[in-house]
């Protein structure tokens, strides 16, 4: 027992005098690092001079690569650190902003005040560049905002953007047939050519409003933008009911990074994509190509599709950047047409090769001004063959070179050549003053169109248009976001149009618990759009085309609610959408003792041209849930209800088009849905799709009287898992249940199609 007691006591002291001299040197220490501490301090703003809270500030120690030490920005933007000293990387990150890096030395006792401006990173989920003249974030737009980033592109395995609008609200799709039928979106009701596609800035669509989406793939892009509303105050013609914004992806890794990906399937199909990228001192680079080839599910049904496209970045200072993007498709499709109504076609063919660039600049003079010059050319050639007649009747009117396996119908296969050719070539300035509650931007834009469209017999149109624009948003108060602008755009065939838009955006209530964030937001705008070259320009006696014809023309209302529950781990939205569209141009016959205020040659058998006749309206709601059910489990859930009408069509030619119906192909009724479960290495996803009856036509001659297209229901699933850092195996099922249907009457859509392949990830800042 008195061992035991002399060892407790020797214990009790020994602790006692170890905690001591712990207690003496971590004084010591304290009081050394006092001494020689260095302090560094700043604010953090964004181009306007505002100040940033929530940004991340870190500080790297290079000497041991192990210190690290984080402060955040307050209100007012400012940090504060108080680090040993040493040689470090301070790096500065922001959700909604691009980050910043430097490596700065400090020595002892040095204080060090550095002052941040931030520029807003427009590849950000949070922020949205196509709604205002410069990047705002999405909770300030006015207008019904969508965005979809690069990983839900991967985890949906979609590699074309035409099935990818499908799942967005307001958007229906019409495609002839399977891969490489021709595809037409139409988005809250306006006709296919009403909404407006640029990448990186660059116009995509052709003179007049028209592009085909069935080659447009999804290759080398990080995010997709729709703006809903008329938005030519901001984007000029062919923006009538909103806009599709996509950029393409940014070097950011001071390590290269390749990504590949091989796939094949269902119907011969083969698919190969490579993307490299980096960072490379103030040089950014990301260049990729992909090939993509099936025999389809028919005869004539294959499709060829090849895709490159670039974007390289200099960082010439903090504020002055230029930037080169590059895009060029090319695509071969074979064309059976209504092959439910008639035989294949079984020489038809699709080519289509298109080739966009735009370089930018852009750069500041002081904390409040920012400036761009934009300036892009868009080049597109159409081929559309059928040089023999695969089908025919035993009468005259069928007399025409026929393929060896023509075969007997009660239809002719009329046989055409048309090849297409179109130029835009856009130059853009603006300039913006912007501090803490007004951003304001104006602007110059001139715009030279050349095309030889097939209808012009070989010969050349051309229009020279300009533009001068301003954009203004004010934030009167920190919950209310003030929005208005106007465009006066002088076009070569119309003259001087005036586009006005104006919107409010308003944050109800703060919060982040059960009930969160409401916010309120209405928009009204005016679009414009251009006629096609062909109507404006065409050359045949019997068939020309009218100069006069002025601007078709939208006015759009917009208002709805966003609502934010559950810690803001669930977002539901609603909006409410109004839509006019007049002065629609139509087809007008003309012939002795008609109204047509143009008389007919009398060495016409048949005289006809264009005029501004039409009338119609679309009205209906969006409705879209965004949540996680669980940590592992998010769903994705949308309603459009679109009602149309026809009000004025004096010179419709099927009995679909005439006052009283609904617009062609334009369901009242659609929905999708989107289950994503991301548990460990696996990534599953599923895509549900409906789409109610519509109005149609068979636009067969004789007609067989088909003026309605039923609904229908898809699935779709798509998987990855992940076997190494560097490697995954993926795979997706498109129609599961191999539904049978038409997204436009008598051209069958694609059976069931299963494909697998590998994705490699190799380099990149690990």
């Amino acid at each position: 027992m008195f061992t035991s007691r002399r060892h407790f006591r020797f214990a009790v002291i020994f602790v006692f005098v170890a905690a001591f001299l712990t207690l003496h040197t971590l004084v010591f220490q304290c009081m050394a690092f006092g001494q020689s501490a260095s302090t560094i301090a700043g604010m953090v703003t964004d181009q306007s001079g505002a100040p940033i809270s929530g940004a991340t500030v870190t500080l790297h120690q290079n000497s041991s690569g192990n210190g690290q030490f984080q402060a955040a920005s307050g209100e007012d933007g400012r940090f504060l650190l108080h680090v040993p000293p040493g040689q470090y990387r301070i790096t500065i990150t922001h959700a909604a902003l691009r980050s910043f890096d430097q490596d700065i030395d400090l020595s002892a006792g040095e204080s060090r005040e550095i002052n941040i401006q931030l520029a807003i990173e427009p590849l950000a989920a949070s922020v949205v560049i196509s709604a205002e003249a410069q990047p705002i974030t999405a909770t300030a737009a006015s207008e019904p905002v969508t965005i979809i980033t690069r990983a839900e592109m991967d985890q949906r395995g979609v590699t074309q953007i035409a099935p990818l609008l499908q799942t967005i609200p307001g958007f229906t799709l019409g495609q002839t047939g399977p891969e490489g039928g021709v595809a037409n979106v139409f988005l809250d009701g306006g006709n296919s050519n009403f909404t407006k596609v640029l990448v990186d800035g660059i116009t995509m669509n052709e003179p007049g409003g028209r592009i085909d989406f069935s080659n447009f793939t999804l290759d080398n892009i990080d995010k997709l933008e729709v703006v809903r509303g008329a938005e030519s105050a901001l984007a000029g013609s062919d923006a009538m009911t909103g806009t599709i914004a996509l950029l393409t992806h940014r070097g950011s890794t001071h390590t290269p990074l390749l990504i590949a990906e091989s796939e094949g399937g269902s119907f011969a199909t083969g698919r190969g994509m490579a993307q490299l990228s980096g960072l490379a001192g103030r040089f950014d680079y990301s260049a990729a190509t992909s090939y993509f080839q099936t025999k389809g599910q028919g005869p004539n049904d294959g499709f060829l599709n090849r895709t490159l496209s670039g974007n390289f970045g200099l960082q010439i200072a903090n504020n002055d950047s230029l930037r080169f993007t590059i895009r060029d498709n090319s695509s071969d499709a074979g064309e059976p047409g209504q092959t439910i109504f008639v035989p294949p076609n079984l020489d038809e063919h699709n080519g289509l090769h298109n080739l966009a660039a735009g370089l930018t600049w852009d750069f500041s003079t002081g904390t409040h001004w920012q400036h761009r010059v934009f300036a892009s050319e868009t080049d597109i050639h159409q081929s559309y063959q059928n040089q023999l007649s695969d089908y025919y009747e035993n009468s005259g009117d069928c007399d025409f070179p026929r393929s060896p396996q023509a075969v007997l119908s009660v239809y002719c296969d009329f046989p055409f050549s048309t090849v297409n050719q179109y130029n835009r070539t856009d130059f853009e300035a603006q300039s913006t003053y912007a501090n803490r509650r007004t951003t304001v931007t104006g602007g110059y834009w001139y715009e030279v169109e050349n095309g030889f469209p097939g209808d012009l017999l070989g010969a050349h149109a051309r229009r020279n248009n300009q533009a001068g624009f301003i954009d203004a948003l004010w934030r009167p108060a920190g919950r209310l976001v003030l929005n208005a602008g106007f465009r006066a755009e002088d076009n070569a065939n119309f003259g001087t149009r005036v586009a006005p838009r104006a919107g409010v955006a308003y944050t109800l209530r703060y919060g982040n618990d059960l009930w969160g964030a409401t916010r309120l937001r209405a928009n009204y705008a005016q679009g414009i759009k251009e006629p096609l070259l062909d109507e404006s320009f065409g050359t045949d006696p019997c068939n020309p085309g009218n100069p006069e014809l002025n601007p078709e023309q939208s006015r759009t209302v917009n208002a709805g609610i966003e609502q934010n529950l559950r810690r803001d781990t669930i977002h539901v939205s609603a909006d409410y959408f109004s839509n006019q569209f007049r002065d629609i141009v139509s087809f007008t016959s003309c012939f002795p003792g008609s109204a047509c205020p143009v008389a007919p040659p009398s060495s016409c058998p048949f005289f006809g041209t264009y005029f501004n006749t039409d009338l119609a309206r679309a009205r209906g709601s969006n409705i879209s849930v965004e949540g996680r059910i669980v940590r592992w489990l998010s769903v994705t859930a949308n309603y459009t209800l679109d009602d149309t009408r026809v009000l004025a069509s004096p010179n419709a030619f099927d009995s679909s088009e005439m006052p009283g119906n609904r617009l062609l192909r334009r369901p009242v009724n659609q929905a999708s849905a989107v289950l994503n479960a991301n548990a460990g290495r696996f990534n599953g996803n599923v895509t549900g799709l409906f789409v109610g009856r519509r109005t149609d036509s068979d636009f067969m001659f004789p007609p067989l009287g088909l003026t309605s297209n039923p609904g229908y229901t898809r699935l779709d699933l798509a998987a990855s898992y992940r076997f190494t850092k560097h490697a995954s195996g993926i795979g997706r099922v498109q129609n599961v249940f191999n539904r049978q249907y038409q997204d436009v009457l008598g051209y069958p859509a694609l059976g069931r199609a299963i494909y697998v392949g590998v994705r490699f990830k190799l380099g990149g800042d690990e």
